[in-house]
């Protein structure tokens, strides 16, 4: 017992000097260094290695003072190898790309490293796929038949793509791990460790005010608050449930809902703008929108998210009549006035620079920096050993994604060196048969099996990678169509058409139906689609269209966090609540309604492509169409729903989002106003009954 005590007080030793020297570092390279791309990620990889083996040591058979020594050295000799490696770049390309034996062995012993330590801390789902990808771009793709056949590289090129190619081991997702991610990681630990996170809790606490169900508000508002600094959903519930679940549960609400409700809304939290876990630094790579586009783009959807959970607070509360008076509670300005105004400014500066056009690693390093200095207006001043504390928490927050970040370059690599991805791609368009429903609903199911091993970030790399191309060509086709039918074949695409299909284009009558005008599209090659894209559609349309497809795909991979059987979240916050693992996550799934309806509203109406007043409309229907279906779910609105209202709220909800009747949709809000008052008149008369009787 003794033994292992010193072994863990050893680590944390060594944790408490290294993980901060790792921040320190990252922090050099991220601000005023000068060093190459693949430097940095080696060392990032190499240091959050050495990190990994301290958190999370050898426990397999076997296990004693040996063997943990004997694995901590193979992590030194990992760390080093992987820095060996690009020290070696240059006398690789000297030799024609040749790598000699020692070489290999070296790649190989990383990649063997990086999937171990990938499986220590996320289990067995993305080391089997790193298999797999590997498997079949050297043998295993010769023995498959049809679309999926690959012929192989050879053993050499396999290794040296693996480590020096831009999609590999040390290439483009491990750069946005080294800079974005880390970076922000950091400026949460930061926060957190100068008081932020009291101040959040207390924040939430006097925004929700006298609202109906207020601790279940608390939970909503703190979850979202953290996730503005926080980019793990599991970190989010773990650090804010802690006291919200508690809260709820003393107020009145059943365990089982305030474990779903914290899981919900921590979810949720990695939608909410500004930093949105590394969500939004990958995309920004991937389609090379700016950031600061894709955060305020991404505004609208969160709102429409997190208002539809505290639609579920609202009735729950109701149902239970639980009310709460929030009496006792800091408001506002006293939060601020008693120091609070010290940990806002950070984030307007965050933010500020972020909309000047400053970098996301620059303007998080100043906004670092400005913590430091507004806490030496608060009671909590930070000094060197809480600025240390805080790197320290900043590195070891980080190790988990870090690793999982490099590792999954490897599968992302394989798509890259097979054109998996456009296969992938075409297989969807064949199985949907054009229908853009159809095609949603096969990311959905692939989000949700893929979600079920891997963290969201992961999750949505290798789908978006895969399918967010044909997402983005279904959603052009749509649009084409619906402009073919109303205006006619514009005279730019006539020439293109006759020459493809010149039956069907000769057979065309003045006026065009949807079927016709699909399958004329459906019979032009896709490089020809891709110049009647960009000759009927402006560049700005088109990038916004790109921007919805990848948002529809990371919408759909926070599904994984809620829905059973592998929900991480909704485990986490199960825990806390002293509540079943299984219907806890039914329940969070049935609270995260939204995470479905917001990205089918990004493919079907302008909720991120449109102009303003369009995007506000939509947001508009939905909050309704949210207020109906929550009720509908929950069986309450004002009052207990019978069976039957609870159909005529779902039939009104939907109505008011059914893409391109927005007389119907005016309809829908008719309706569920009427409904709402209908149901407020009859409570109201049955309160005066049981007073008078």
């Amino acid at each position: 017992m003794n033994d292992q005590l010193e072994k863990i007080n050893l680590r944390k030793k060594l944790l408490f000097v290294l993980a901060p020297l790792v921040a320190l570092v990252h922090l050099y390279f991220n601000t005023i260094g000068i060093v190459s791309g693949l430097w940095q990620n080696s060392f990032h990889f190499a240091s959050f290695l050495v990190l990994a083996g301290l958190i999370h040591p050898y426990q397999g058979w076997g296990s004693n003072r040996v063997m943990q020594v004997i694995d901590f050295s193979m992590v030194l000799l990992a760390a080093c190898a992987a820095l060996l490696l690009i020290y070696s770049e240059d006398d690789i390309y000297n030799r024609g790309i040749h790598l000699t034996k020692f070489e290999m062995g070296l790649i190989v012993f990383v990649i063997i490293m990086a999937i171990e330590f990938t499986r220590r801390i996320t289990g067995w789902v993305i080391p089997v796929l790193i298999i797999i990808s590997l498997s079949y771009v050297s043998w295993l793709g010769k023995y498959i038949d049809g679309a999926l056949n690959f012929s192989g590289l050879s053993f050499e090129t396999i290794l040296f793509r693996s480590i020096f190619s831009d999609e590999a081991l040390f290439g483009s997702i491990a750069e946005i791990s080294s800079t974005f991610v880390f970076m922000f990681v950091l400026f949460g630990a930061f926060l957190i460790r100068s008081g932020g996170g009291d101040f959040i809790i207390g924040l939430a606490q006097s925004l929700s005010g006298r609202l109906v169900g207020g601790p279940g508000f608390v939970a909503l508002f703190a979850s979202a608050l953290t996730g503005t600094i926080s980019g793990s959903a599991v970190a989010n519930a773990a650090s804010t449930g802690v006291i919200t679940i508690p809260l709820m549960k003393r107020s009145g609400f059943r365990p089982q809902f305030a474990a779903g409700i914290e899981a919900a809304a921590s979810t949720g939290g990695q939608l909410m703008p500004p930093i949105m876990g590394a969500g939004a630094f990958v995309m920004s790579s991937f389609t090379q929108i700016p950031y600061s586009q894709i955060v305020v783009m991404s505004i609208l959807p969160a709102v429409i998210y997190f208002a539809s959970i505290g639609f579920y607070i609202r009735f729950e509360a109701k149902k239970l009549n639980l009310l709460d008076a929030g009496k006792g509670r800091q408001t506002v300005m006293e939060l601020l006035m008693s120091g609070g105004w010290a940990f806002i400014l950070p984030l307007m500066l965050l933010i500020g620079m972020l909309a000047s056009g400053y970098t996301p690693t620059f303007a998080a390093g100043y906004s670092i920096i400005s913590i430091v200095v507004f806490s030496w207006l608060t009671k909590n001043r930070m000094g060197l050993k809480a600025v240390w504390e805080a790197l320290e928490m900043g590195a070891k927050n980080m190790v988990l994604t870090a690793i999982v970040l490099c590792s999954v370059g490897l599968i992302v690599n394989t798509i890259a060196m097979t054109g998996l991805g456009n296969t992938f791609s075409l297989m969807i368009s064949q199985w949907s048969q054009g229908n853009l429903l159809i095609a949603l609903l096969l990311v959905t199911l692939a989000s949700l099996v893929l979600g079920m091993g891997l963290p969201v970030t992961a999750s949505y790399i290798i789908l978006g990678t895969l399918s967010a191309p044909v997402i983005y060509q279904l959603i052009l086709n749509q649009q084409l169509i619906s402009l073919i039918v109303e205006q006619g074949i514009p005279d730019s695409l006539g020439p293109i058409l006759m020459l493809t299909a010149p039956e069907q284009f000769a057979s065309l009558d003045s006026v065009i139906s949807p079927t016709q005008a699909g399958e004329l599209l459906a019979l032009v090659p896709p490089e020809l689609l891709s110049s009647m894209y960009e000759q009927v559609f402006p560049t700005s349309h088109l990038t916004l269209i790109l921007l919805a497809s990848h948002l529809i795909i990371f919408w759909l991979s926070q599904d994984s966090n809620v829905t059973p059987p592998v929900c991480l979240v909704a485990f986490t916050t199960a825990a806390i609540a002293g509540t079943k693992f299984m219907r806890t996550g039914f329940e969070a799934w049935k609270i995260s309604k939204a995470l479905y309806l917001v990205p089918f509203l990004m493919a079907y109406s302008p909720l991120v492509y449109g102009e303003v007043w369009e995007m506000l409309r939509v947001t508009v229907f939905a909050l309704f169409a949210m207020y109906a279906l929550s009720s509908a779910f929950q069986g309450y609105m004002e009052r207990h729903l019978t069976p039957a209202q609870r159909m005529f709220n779902i039939v009104a909800g939907l109505s008011c989002i059914i893409p391109g009747t927005l007389l119907i949709n005016y309809s829908g809000i008719v309706l569920i106003i009427a409904f709402i008052i209908w149901q407020k008149v009859i409570s109201r008369r049955e309160i005066t009954e049981a007073v008078t009787s």
